[in-house]
């Protein structure tokens, strides 16, 4: 089980107004916090942060993943950093787990194929199998039900089916089915299929991931021979997230900012997320550990991010009700010195109309204010889907108001952001996702200073007040609003959920 801070969930009126009395009396703060948080971060400071990730992972086979020696590293220098600051500081563990891919072929009519095997998916038998090529019909929700595959004996087959509409695990299970001995799934935009079945549970039949280019020339190959083989194991993994707070303000009205620490293993996840990090840490290190604030600031460095979402998944999942009614807002930092930077924020009213839905009640508002912060620098900021692909996926489960900045993933950036923002049409935001070129070399300093100092004066504001996010002052109030967002909620978003990094379970 996770540890974690415990606040006794059932407790008699007379109890907790002693609580709250007790609390009014020791929110005292020990020192003050700058006025403009956001005008004391400066990009070195920031940037040593990812100088000592960068170096943590070079001493330790070249990445920082969850489970391994670089992750401990990382672990320990980010909570001796803000214990050092003052902070009140844990290292709760959780145990998972851990996929591991040992070797993946994939040939179609005795031609080799470049593709990948998609998180999570089960193995082969040793040697693999092969089958013919089945090909599912491309509509507008490519493989999803099982009606897709009427007239068609899919039996013993490996099916191609296209990217879009629901997850990569829905698509995968329905094929499997219907009979389908394996599946590929192909992109529907270019770029590499970073795919994911979410989990072992959700992972039914061998499946590859392939770009669109490859899978629209299989596309016209029904019938040929296909060999796949996919060797892999789970084993269990035992790791740790970092969870800091400051020692004044509110506790039962805490502002959280997170941030994944932990690295895919192929590299060393400088920009996949140090950057993220690096810009929270330095946020709360310029904060300082007992701050002249309204409300307790608490900062959370997930690990397991790249394998499903699993340290801020279980961290939410520990918490009683109570405790998760003491959390106003969660602030989100995924990937915020992309190479070929674009500036986004979580769409939290659904104003583009794309994908999920809104967040809960109170997420349009963070947008806005993150929005505004990075105005301020003169930066127009463009919306982005809550499309479950990182860690504010179980807050928003559980109804918190959720928010937060990226600069891009794998996506090409289009003509009309390139004259905006600057960088290149038609390369990737980061081209070296998920990739050992995730390092010092490859991030945009310019982008990450500017998302660092909105990220710290957007905290430091809600530090003071929350009130146009929550609007609520007491714990009955926000549980009577939760309640009625949640099966709202539960509908709108109710895809499993999994990162942007490890991250692509969405279709």
């Amino acid at each position: 089980m996770m540890s974690s801070r415990t606040i006794t969930p059932k407790r008699s009126a007379a109890a907790l107004a002693a609580m709250c009395t007790a609390a009014l009396l020791t929110v005292t703060p020990a020192s003050a916090a700058p006025a403009d948080l956001g005008s004391k971060i400066n990009g070195n400071a920031v940037n040593r942060h990812l100088i000592a990730l960068q170096r943590i992972a070079d001493q330790n086979g070249g990445n920082r993943a969850s489970g391994l020696p670089g992750y401990e590293a990382s672990v320990d220098y980010v909570a001796g950093k803000l214990r050092n600051a003052g902070f009140d500081v844990t290292t709760p563990e959780f145990t998972y787990q851990a996929y591991y891919l040992d070797s993946f072929n994939l040939a179609v009519a005795g031609q080799p194929v470049e593709g990948d095997a998609l998180e999570y998916s089960p193995a082969t038998p040793k040697g693999g199998i092969t089958a013919p090529l089945a090909v599912a019909p491309v509509d507008d929700t490519p493989g999803c039900e099982a009606t897709d595959y009427d007239g068609a004996d899919i039996t013993g087959k490996v099916v191609l089916i296209q990217r879009g509409a629901c997850t990569f695990a829905q698509k995968a299970q329905v094929a499997g089915e219907r009979g389908a001995a394996g599946a590929i799934i192909y992109n529907n935009a270019d770029g590499p299929l970073n795919g994911t079945l979410g989990d072992p549970e959700a992972a039914k039949i061998p499946t590859a991931g392939v770009t669109k280019q490859v899978g629209e020339a299989l596309a016209g190959q029904a019938g040929a021979e296909v060999k796949l083989d996919v060797q892999a194991r789970l084993e269990t993994v035992t790791t740790r997230n970092v969870i800091a707070q400051t020692r004044t303000g509110r506790a039962d009205n805490v502002v959280l900012a997170g941030a994944h620490l932990d690295s895919v293993p192929e590299g060393p996840g400088i920009n996949d997320n140090g950057t993220g990090s690096a810009g929270i840490l330095e946020t709360a290190l310029r904060l300082g550990g007992s701050p002249k604030v309204n409300n307790a600031v608490r900062f959370a460095f997930w690990g397991a991010e790249e394998s499903g979402l699993v340290g801020s998944t279980k961290y939410v999942q520990s918490l009683s009700f109570e405790q998760q009614l003491d959390i106003a807002l969660y602030l989100n930092f995924d990937m915020i010195g992309s190479p070929n930077a674009g500036y986004f924020a979580y769409d939290g009213d659904d104003s583009d109309g794309v994908g999920a839905g809104p967040g809960p009640q109170g997420s349009g508002q963070i947008e806005q204010d993150l929005v505004n912060a990075m105005a301020a620098q003169g930066i127009e900021v463009e919306g982005d889907d809550f499309d479950g692909r990182s860690d504010y996926g179980e807050f928003i489960a559980v109804g918190i108001p959720a928010g937060g900045l990226n600069t891009g993933v794998e996506e090409l950036k289009s003509e009309a952001q390139a004259a905006k923002w600057g960088g290149t049409a038609g390369v990737a935001f980061d081209p070296n996702y998920h990739s050992a070129k995730d390092n010092l070399a490859n991030v945009d300093w310019v982008a990450l200073e500017r998302n660092a100092k909105a990220l710290a004066n957007v905290v430091e504001g809600y530090a003071q007040s929350t009130e146009a996010v929550n609007g609520m002052q007491t714990r009955a109030q926000r549980a009577q609003l939760r309640a009625v967002q949640a099966p709202m909620l539960a509908q709108a978003h109710a895809a499993p959920a999994k990162t942007k990094s490890g991250h692509h379970n969405v279709a």
